[in-house]
């Protein structure tokens, strides 16, 4: 476990250094594969060159071995010298002749006894105890009655020097191309990941301030496209998010002014003087149905951002329409001291909303009714073609006929220095909350004088 958390410690934390590190293991195996291979076959070749040279060496001596008698007899040369050196001469396991340096008890002895008595040409490599590695070769010189073997000798110690030269170049070579193959990875891909980097500060600044920049797809590599893709599309699900979230704040905050308002001027009006028991008891009933209020609002609008979010269908209900619009007119006769009335085509009108959203749906239409009106305002519900049809009518100004275009668009008011308070967010609220259910929510440009809404739902 300790070992685990110190190569954990010790391993790259980078992309940069961890691609380095697996370009110079990758490297190092290679290198290590190929530097066993070269220094084997470089072996073998030294060791070919030694055994060409024994060989040539035993036929040159091989010439003056005359083996046509019953006998076998060594010819004198004029190089006999040369021809002696480390040379052997066997007449079947008879020692003729043997390096003038050598002792009887010399450690090549029985390994050349050894070779002497094959009938094939052999070489062996002698490696005496305290002494360089000799290569032995023998090479059989058959005759007629008689038969000779001469034996070669050969210090393998340049041989070993050349081949520990070239082991050692080889290591040496592979140590510069390990550290050339590290810090030629580590620019590459410091090069490469650049651009990354780059759109990386690029997307959380442009996130931070919802921008509307983009990467696109243009003049960037496929990879780099594909990032730049999906960075595009991680930013435009922040920008939907956060104008969800102030859409969400500027809805909360439109729909809890009134519920508010209520509970302020309530509690205003009972600290002007002292109240009986039953006025204080109103009030504390009033003070609670407005925090019911609020408390229903916020459940409202927080389901339809959730599903709105999570693109999740608005799960529908069903509720009786005239009891919900009795209590919104209600409330208006007790605080604004306007006329208002409710008009059903029939006692019963079923619509396929639950009864806070229809509240939510009709009550900034009656609100604006209310803040825009003369005298008074009139809300009617009538059964249409498979919908219930809500009109919400006032007799005040009505809407400027180059506003009717803008009436829907949030934060959007005819007329902001008119002296009402709002912040232009109930109407479009109104529309989309009952978009989400299947409805609607129209204005009717040719009704005279004021102005007349329309609320479309779903039958239940």
């Amino acid at each position: 476990m300790n070992a685990d958390r110190a190569l954990r410690r010790l391993a790259p934390r980078t992309l940069r250094g961890r691609l380095s590190l697996v370009a110079l293991t990758t490297a190092a195996l290679l290198m290590t594969v190929l530097t066993v291979v070269f220094n084997a076959v470089m072996d073998r070749h030294l060791q070919h060159q030694a055994d060409d040279e024994l060989r040539n060496r035993a036929a040159a001596v091989a010439t003056t071995v005359d083996t046509s008698g019953p006998r076998v007899r060594v010819l004198e040369t004029v190089n006999d010298r040369l021809l002696d050196a480390n040379v052997w001469i066997y007449a079947g396991r008879r020692l003729l002749e043997k390096p003038p340096s050598t002792m009887s008890d010399s450690p090549l002895a029985p390994a050349v006894d050894r070779l002497a008595v094959q009938r094939a040409p052999v070489c062996e490599t002698v490696r005496p105890h305290g002494l360089r590695p000799v290569r032995l070769c023998s090479r059989p010189v058959p005759g007629p009655r008689a038969t000779a073997t001469v034996v070669t000798a050969l210090d393998l110690g340049p041989y070993r020097s050349s081949a520990d030269t070239l082991l050692l170049g080889s290591l040496v070579l592979d140590a510069i191309m390990l550290a050339c193959t590290y810090a030629l990875t580590r620019l590459a891909v410091g090069r490469a990941l650049r651009p990354v980097r780059t759109m990386t500060d690029q997307a959380t600044q442009w996130s931070a301030v919802g921008s509307d920049d983009r990467f696109g797809a243009a003049e960037h590599p496929v990879e780099l496209a594909r990032l730049g893709a999906s960075l595009d599309a991680l930013l435009d699900r922040i920008r939907t998010v956060l104008r969800h979230e102030q859409q969400l704040t500027g809805e909360l905050s439109h729909e809890l002014r009134t519920p508010l308002t209520r509970i302020i001027m309530e509690l205003d009006w009972w600290r002007a003087r002292p109240r009986t028991a039953a006025e204080t008891r109103a009030t504390h009933e009033t003070i609670a149905d407005a925090a019911q209020a609020m408390r229903t609002i916020c459940d409202t609008l927080l389901d339809d951002a959730r599903e709105n979010v999570l693109n999740a269908p608005t799960v529908p209900g069903t509720t009786d329409v005239v009891p919900v619009l009795s209590r919104l007119i209600q409330r208006v006769d007790a605080m604004d001291r306007v006329r208002a009335c409710l008009e059903a085509a029939a006692p019963v009108l079923e619509a396929g909303v639950a009864p806070a959203l229809l509240e939510r749906i009709v009550s900034p239409l009656l609100a604006n009714a209310v803040r825009y009106t003369r005298s008074s305002v009139t809300v009617s519900a009538r059964r249409g073609s498979g919908a219930v049809l809500i009109d919400v009518v006032d007799d005040g100004p009505g809407v400027p006929e180059s506003f009717a275009g803008e009436l829907f668009q949030p934060g959007r008011r005819a007329e902001p220095g008119d002296g009402h308070d709002g912040a232009g967010l109930g109407l479009p609220l109104a529309r989309r909350l009952a978009r989400a259910v299947g409805g609607d929510v129209s204005y009717d440009p040719a009704h005279t004088p004021g102005a007349r809404f329309t609320v479309s739902l779903p039958g239940g």
